[in-house]
């Protein structure tokens, strides 16, 4: 973290940028002074000062947009505001010989210049709420912008406006045919209703650039940085998460050796790693320290989601605490069975599912197109029934590349017809196996989902498995005993509350027929402070920045 005094000046230097920027929004809204006016015009016509106008009008809006990435100590927040600093300068000496504007630029100037080794941390990956946000923020501007012009300005119009007047005066210029029938009655009167076009174009130009910037700069982690993941994981992979790690939403950090590796997505202030650590046991503390501290320059709070009891103490001897969130479900094959009193219900269903003409197939990678397809019509029709959409950050979703390369367990049924599916994911050097996309039509034969599990443990214990993962079981075995921290009593507390919006209690239960253990898995993050950035980088990552359908039931 940065010391007081650093903050103190990064904090005034943001403030500053900001405030640059609205002195340069009322200097470009504003005529110059007369007598200042009188010797510039033999150096710059008319036309160019009127440009010098314009620019400094979007200058300060996109100083206003920068100011609070300079707060987050943003490297290329930095290099812009620096170059806009020096067009600031210049722009405001030509408009009008405005050097006070032109001054304080020139302080912020220097002093940014003097700051510079502070500005370390890498830009954000786009998002589209990021361009959201511009886009509003270039509409107020612009409304600002007209707003402040009209009212300063009425004298070179042929009516007076008041603050209202000059707001729907600026609304007018963009809905209305005649400008509501304003008339300028000078030179400089006619150049600022046309400017708030210009400025308009601009700053809602580069608003609408930042909304789409998401889809047209999809960027991910370079290749080789995804070539040496693959082989970590491939020496050293020992999870059910193991695998997702290796999806195209993840970044790599590696440690200082580079054996061990960490996969993460950066939302916000949160950068959240997918379970802990891969790479050799005595690398461990060099990856997660290194980790920290690579966050702290890019101004991220460093988090682990799904992390293993395993490291709970190497974590907190770093200054890390840890939340139970939930507990993953393992099936110990070796001892499953149909046979006596406890596999009564699952023997039902098996032989009712198999008397309907009901089979389940096994299809070795890769999986050829014309059964992707028939995959893809049954996961379509399971997402619209569920009426969310596909998650993302420790599941996999519907990519036919992903999929290709899986192992792929089908029931059809006695019509041939694919009714449910799932893709196998293995953990690599643990002797288990688990699976990710799970889904169904939506009228099928009741037992449809029984018959698949079952299935599936009858035949990896035949390949001479160990365990079958079910996969977490969220906010499950939290805040259970007395000495459980009060953060994990008040998650048990939700996890009682939103069962009605979200059937954690019943995920549960249906995991837990197939009698399996039960181990904890945690939220690792660096304290109260910074909890809520992580949770809101979590929600983001989990549902792909589509927020609104987080809380609808999972896509995997």
């Amino acid at each position: 973290m940065l010391l007081s005094k650093d903050r103190f000046w990064l904090w005034t230097a943001a403030l500053l940028t900001a405030g640059m920027g609205l002195v340069n929004l009322v200097s470009a809204a504003t005529p110059g002074l007369p007598e200042r006016i009188g010797w510039i015009e033999a150096l710059f016509p008319f036309q160019v000062r009127a440009g010098a106008h314009v620019f400094a009008a979007v200058i300060g809006f996109l100083l206003l947009v920068l100011s609070a990435n300079l707060l987050r100590r943003k490297r290329v927040a930095w290099l812009l505001t620096v170059g806009l600093l020096v067009l600031s300068i210049l722009s405001n000496l030509i408009k009008g010989w405005d050097y006070e504007e032109s001054l304080l630029a020139g302080i912020l100037f220097v002093q940014l210049l003097l700051m510079r080794r502070q500005f370390t941390a890498q830009s954000d990956r786009s998002s589209i709420a990021q361009g959201l946000k511009v886009l509003a923020a270039a509409l107020l501007f612009t409304l600002l912008y007209g707003t402040l012009g009209f009212y300063w300005l009425d004298q070179r119009y042929s009516v007076n406006f008041n603050l209202s007047a000059a707001v729907w005066q600026t609304l007018a210029m963009f809905f209305s045919d005649d400008n509501a029938g304003l008339q300028p009655t000078t030179r400089f009167g006619e150049f600022f209703a046309d400017s708030i076009y210009m400025v308009g174009i601009a700053t809602m130009g580069f608003g609408i650039w930042m909304l789409l910037r998401p889809v047209l700069l999809s960027s991910g982690a370079a290749k080789a940085d995804r070539q040496l993941a693959q082989a970590i994981v491939k020496q050293y992979g020992h999870s059910s998460l193991a695998r997702f790690t290796l999806l195209d939403d993840k970044l790599y950090f590696f440690s200082p050796t580079g054996q061990s590796m960490i996969a993460y997505v950066a939302k916000g202030r949160g950068a959240i790693a997918l379970g802990d650590p891969i790479g050799p046991p005595e690398d461990r503390r060099e990856a997660i320290a290194g980790f920290q501290q690579f966050c702290a320059h890019n101004d991220w709070y460093p988090a682990f989601y799904q992390t293993l009891p395993d490291d709970l103490e190497l974590y907190q001897s770093l200054g890390l605490q840890a939340l139970q969130i939930g507990e993953e479900a393992i099936v110990d094959l070796k001892s499953f069975t149909l046979e006596g009193k406890p596999g009564k219900n699952l023997r039902t269903a098996m032989n009712k599912m198999a008397k309907a003409g009901h089979q389940i197939e096994f299809y070795a990678p890769p999986i050829s197109s014309s059964l992707l397809s028939e995959l893809r019509a049954v996961s379509d029709e399971w997402l619209q029934m569920m009426q969310g959409s596909e998650k993302k950050f420790s599941l996999g979703w519907f990519d036919e590349a992903y999929l290709k390369a899986c192992e792929m367990a089908v029931i059809r049924n006695a019509d041939g017809q694919v009714t449910a599916f799932a893709n196998v994911v293995p953990e690599y050097h643990l002797n288990e196996i688990t699976i990710d996309l799970m889904r169904r039509r939506q009228n099928v034969e009741q037992g449809t989902m029984d018959f698949l599990f079952v299935s599936l443990f009858q035949h990896f214990k035949a390949q001479g498995y160990d365990g079958f993962n079910l996969g977490l079981s969220a906010l499950s075995g939290i805040g259970l005993s007395k000495q459980s921290p009060r953060l994990e009593k008040a998650v048990r507390y939700l996890y009682s509350h939103l069962n009605q919006f979200y059937n954690f209690q019943g995920l549960h239960a249906y995991k837990e027929k197939f009698h399996p253990r039960w181990e904890p898995r945690y939220l690792i993050y660096p304290g109260w402070f910074a909890l809520p950035d992580v949770v809101v980088a979590l929600v983001r990552a989990d549902s792909g920045d589509r927020l609104l359908d987080y809380f609808k039931p999972t896509g995997g």
